[in-house]
């Protein structure tokens, strides 16, 4: 560590409260912006220089500024045995070594964490969390490149690497210090056509004006702009974060005067405490998500609709999604983005037989080796173990009753469907408060009492779904949405025939005027055969009238001069 460069931060934590080491990780996050800047400066021609500065700030941060040897030693060891298995070990296997190997380091350092009890203190597990995720995605792209095009999924195309990048690439990839302590991650893919400035080409035509601008001869755009407002955002949250997590703390859940509140007062503030603690995601995620786009790493092209530059490659929460969110894959899918990718493309696909669809196994196993990924505190295991659970229930009832509240067709919603619409988003938000409280609360015996406390809703409701979807009343519901899907295809299929019989009608009244047209002289204006039209008329009237009485509406076939009236009104004359 620097000589005396603890004593700001130590005179700031007597002003505020927070910890030295918490000052020093927002600090770093601050610092990366103007080195992020001088990065982006360096020439697009010297990509060996970018990765230099990306090691010397990297080791900065871990020696210089927290005096983490220990962290340097510790991702010494996971990435250089990661290249070792990625180089010398082939076939199927393979990335699933790499998995056992850096998830099992990761582990060890979990729990010397765990059992140093520091939550203060920053240590190097929350960069080895990153790094994990990097490296073992790593291993799936390089495994993916020595496959057959013919065996790939597009994305996994996309991202194969069918050779072994340089070690200095590989350093700079690693150590890539805007997202060194918390993330974002990405892969190498996204890394390499940054540095080499691939990424910044534009499709061939593209429209002149619509061209990012950049300062001289760099291809990476101009990003300042986007960068500070996530920065003045990220500072945002973290002021509520402060304000908040003061009213809304674990010590006030778990003490005595929580339950002088009602039930619903209850629940309340425990969504309070998961709301409290998402503010400082949301503010750290912001900070380290500018720093990428200052550097360049964030963008993600233009926009084919707007002509407007796109900087949301890395953006890894979105707090309006989240806090509105109606069912469980809007809340899972606006949280922690980055994390829930890789857990899809790389633990939730990689687990399910090739030519199958994954199932609850695969996202049980997903939800563990979340779990695995946070740490060994209980309250991670039975979060995402009862999240797993809830998310088959919502997906039971997003197939099962959500149609209810649609047209039989399924394209528009009915009257009811606004009710659906509010009761989804509080029991979604209810659901969750619950199910995340123990990712806060950590230990056991905190988890469960609180968890008693407001009697376990969320476990009867889950439990209920689910033997409610396993009795009689799921073939029951199955067979009244099939039967409102026939009656939709019926529906469907009248309108078609109507369309088809007046298309037919028109066409026949069409050749009735070409004939009319054809022999005027013969015909004195009246078409050949004037008694079929009629008929065909009178027909067309009687089959309309038919139409609507089967919709239900109360009509009769016109007779006398109501009839006269209808067929001069089809033909356009007068008889």
């Amino acid at each position: 560590m620097l000589p005396y460069i603890n004593k700001p931060f130590e005179y700031a934590a007597s002003l505020t409260g927070a910890s030295v080491d918490e000052l020093k990780l927002i600090f770093s996050f601050l610092l990366s912006y103007p080195l992020a800047g001088l990065l982006k400066r360096i020439p697009d021609a010297r990509p060996y220089q970018k990765n230099l500065f990306i090691i010397a700030v990297s080791l900065f941060y871990l020696v210089g500024l927290f005096d983490l040897w220990s962290g340097i030693r510790t991702i010494l060891i996971s990435s250089s045995g990661t290249y070792i298995i990625a180089k010398y070990l082939d076939g199927p296997f393979m990335p699933w070594i790499g998995f056992i190997f850096v998830m099992g380091h990761m582990s060890i350092n979990h729990m010397y964490r765990q059992l140093a009890n520091t939550p203060d203190q920053v240590d190097v597990t929350g960069a080895q969390m990153v790094l994990v995720m990097k490296l073992t995605a790593f291993c799936w792209n390089v495994h993916d490149g020595r496959l057959s095009q013919h065996d790939l999924a597009d994305f996994q195309k996309e991202r194969a690497l069918p050779e072994l990048p340089g070690l200095l690439d590989f350093a700079g990839y690693v150590l890539f210090f805007p997202s060194l302590f918390a993330g974002p991650s990405f892969d190498f893919v996204d890394y390499r056509r940054w540095i080499e400035t691939t990424m910044f080409d534009v499709p061939p035509g593209t429209d002149p004006h619509l061209l990012p601008r950049t300062r001289k001869q760099r291809k990476i755009p101009r990003s300042a702009t986007p960068a500070t407002v996530k920065a003045v955002i990220g500072l945002i949250w973290i002021f509520l974060f402060l304000k908040f997590s003061a009213w809304y703390n674990t010590d006030f859940v778990i003490g005595n005067d929580f339950m002088k509140y009602s039930l619903l007062r209850r629940i309340w503030i425990l969504y309070m405490l998961g709301f409290a603690t998402r503010l400082k995601y949301y503010g750290v995620w912001y900070l380290t998500e500018g720093a990428c786009i200052l550097s360049g790493l964030g963008y993600k092209g233009i926009d084919p609709k707007t002509g407007r530059v796109q900087w949301n490659r890395l953006e890894n929460v979105n707090p309006w999604g989240i806090e509105t969110a109606q069912n469980t894959r809007a809340y899972l899918e606006n949280w922690n983005k980055n994390t829930n990718n890789w857990l899809r493309n790389y633990m939730y696909l990689r687990v399910t037989p090739k030519g199958k669809k994954p199932g609850f196994r695969a996202s049980l196993a997903t939800f563990a080796t979340s779990a695995l990924w946070h740490g060994f505190y209980p309250g991670y295991y039975l979060s995402f173990v009862l999240a797993a659970f809830l998310q088959t229930v919502a997906k039971n009832f997003r197939r099962y009753v959500r149609p209810f509240f649609l047209t039989p067709d399924g394209q528009r919603p009915t009257q009811h469907k606004t009710y659906y619409d509010i009761l989804s988003f509080f029991v979604t938000q209810a659901a969750f408060c619950f199910t995340t409280g123990p990712f806060v609360l950590l230990t056991l015996p905190s988890s469960l009492l609180v968890w008693s406390r407001v009697y376990f809703y969320a476990v009867v409701g889950v439990a209920a779904s689910m033997v409610f979807f396993a009795s009689p009343a799921k073939p029951w519901i199955i067979q009244q949405l099939n039967a409102r899907s026939r009656i939709a295809k019926a529906e469907q299929q009248q309108q078609q025939q109507q369309a088809q019989a007046q298309q037919q009608q028109q066409q026949r009244r069409t050749l009735s005027r070409e004939s009319t047209i054809e022999d005027p002289i013969m015909g004195g204006g009246l078409p050949s055969d004037p008694g079929g039209e009629l008929d065909d008329v009178v027909r067309e009237i009687k089959e309309e009238v038919e139409a609507m009485r089967q919709r239900g509406v109360g009509v009769k076939v016109p007779t006398g001069q109501d009839m006269k009236a209808a067929v001069e009104d089809k033909l356009g004359r007068r008889l």
